[in-house]
């Protein structure tokens, strides 16, 4: 205080005993720019054998754990497999959801006639495997009797099982519409004799509501939240709660991650719905893997990314199944889904199903005026760290400044720093040009406060390269 330079926070001005005093300043010792650790939060239904019940926020650390949690072959405890698989050092945590009181899904495998030869069935559900040996002579009733009791050694699967007869059906473990997107499909392997139909999935009817797992992670500060749900209405409700958390007031900056399995019409028009530059969803249409398996492993990839600028395109998302080569997206599709919201993915050299640019759902402005200024998912995501780490900075200089005059260039030369210290990361650029913009001013009505406005170039994708070859003869 008696310092026109030098202010400190324990020693007072009015010491009088001689003596040496000195007290610490650690507001100086942070020079580096705020970690970016990711927090990937999965939201998704349980079953009642779960020990955890819904509402409860707890951390994974494996698949194993999950299982325990929320019970095993849940659509949760598969989201947490999946996004384990995809990134096994992504830092996982959960929600459960109760089912809704509507109905699970349901489905069939037929079996006819009697093998006169010895063969193999394997049923496919999802991306999970079930085989059985048939033995010549085996009946149909023989047969699905053995599917049925190979099917209950399998409690990863999303289905329970039960037979009547040569019919096995299949019943989804969690109720709602989410049911009807697991895939089945069977392959006999020699076996004359015998045949299998397959009735789809279908039949599941009432999904349930997320805001309560919303609500109850309002403050946990997760930044990736990926929610099974697709429904536009579940969707709209994410998409409120990140706009809440990651706005001005709250500065928890996160974005919600979906997928779909479906077709581009249907992945389109859901974007459209939801239009939010802190959204993304992406496509893999037809592939084996549960909606939610992909939604949760893509998120996990996003995860693997601290860095917020830098582009996803070709990461891989481990585990899924290959899309068919009948519904891959062409090239044509690929940019209508671009241009409509919706990050397509696609099959890479060995099969690996992969990135092809990861964009946000926000395609027209309140006006409903084309806007591409949140278009990849890496820009929302470069500013909230950019907020971050401005933020942080000013609270570890001046937890306890006086305002005068003095106040304005010292808060101005730490968002300066704090700026070229991004640019060297290649976070921003442009920061030498834009500096004059950089502004620190005393608010005209509130004595206390200090106004900014700060300039930020963010670091674009290299997406296209675009070259022109000359022939010369």
């Amino acid at each position: 205080m008696a310092s026109p330079n030098i202010s400190f926070d324990t020693l007072p001005s009015s010491i009088r005993k001689p003596g040496k005093y000195f007290e610490f300043n650690t507001k100086l010792a942070v020079r580096t720019l705020a970690a970016n650790a990711q927090k990937l939060l999965l939201i998704g239904q349980r079953l009642t054998s779960g020990s955890l019940a819904a509402g409860v926020l707890t951390n994974v650390f494996s698949d194993v754990e999950a299982a325990t949690y929320f019970g095993r072959g849940s659509i949760l405890h598969l989201m947490a497999q999946a996004a384990i698989t995809a990134y096994p050092y992504a830092q996982v945590s959960a929600i459960a959801l109760d089912d809704a009181a509507g109905n699970a899904a349901t489905g069939t495998i037929t079996i006819a006639g009697t093998a006169t030869a010895a063969g193999a069935l394997t049923l496919w559900v999802g991306n999970d495997r079930v085989d059985i040996p048939i033995s010549s002579g085996d009946t149909a009733a023989v047969v699905a009797a053995a599917l049925n009791a190979q099917l209950a050694k399998q409690p990863d699967l999303p289905v329970s099982a039960g037979v009547a007869g040569a019919v096995v059906t299949l019943t989804a473990k969690n109720k709602g519409t989410l049911g009807n997107s697991i895939k089945l499909s069977t392959v006999l392997q020699l076996a004359a004799g015998i045949t299998s139909t397959v009735a789809a999935m279908s039949g599941g009817t009432t999904d349930p509501d997320i805001q309560s797992a919303l609500t109850a992670v309002y403050t946990a500060g997760h930044t990736i939240i990926c929610s099974s749900l697709t429904d536009s209405a579940n969707l709209t409700k994410l998409r409120t709660h990140l706009d809440a958390v990651g706005g001005s007031i709250e500065q928890r900056g996160a974005v919600g991650v979906y997928a779909l399995t479906s077709t581009l019409a249907a992945a389109t028009t859901l974007a459209s719905a939801i239009n939010s530059g802190r959204i993304t969803g992406c496509l893999a249409p037809s592939t084996q893997s549960l909606p939610w398996e992909v939604a949760a492993a893509y998120a996990a990839v996003i995860a693997s990314e601290e860095d917020p600028a830098r582009p996803l395109n070709t990461l891989a998302l481990t585990g899924i199944a290959v899309i068919p080569f009948a519904n891959r997206l062409s090239r044509t599709e690929q940019e209508n889904a671009l241009y409509n919201g919706v990050t397509p993915l696609e099959v890479g050299p060995g099969d690996i199903v992969q990135i092809v640019r990861a964009i946000s759902t926000y395609t027209l402005d309140p006006q409903g005026i084309p806007d591409i200024s949140l278009l990849d998912i890496t820009t929302i995501r470069t500013l909230d760290y950019v907020r971050k780490s401005i933020r942080e900075r000013i609270a570890l200089r001046f937890p306890r400044e006086k305002l005068s005059e003095k106040t304005p260039p010292k808060v101005r030369s730490q968002i300066l720093d704090v700026l070229y210290k991004l640019e060297e990361l290649e976070i921003v650029e442009a920061v030498e040009a834009n500096k004059d913009g950089v502004i620190c001013e005393r608010d005209s009505q509130d004595p206390n406060r200090l106004n900014a406005k700060i300039p930020t170039d963010v670091v674009n994708g290299l997406h296209v390269f675009a070259g022109r070859i000359d022939l010369l003869l």
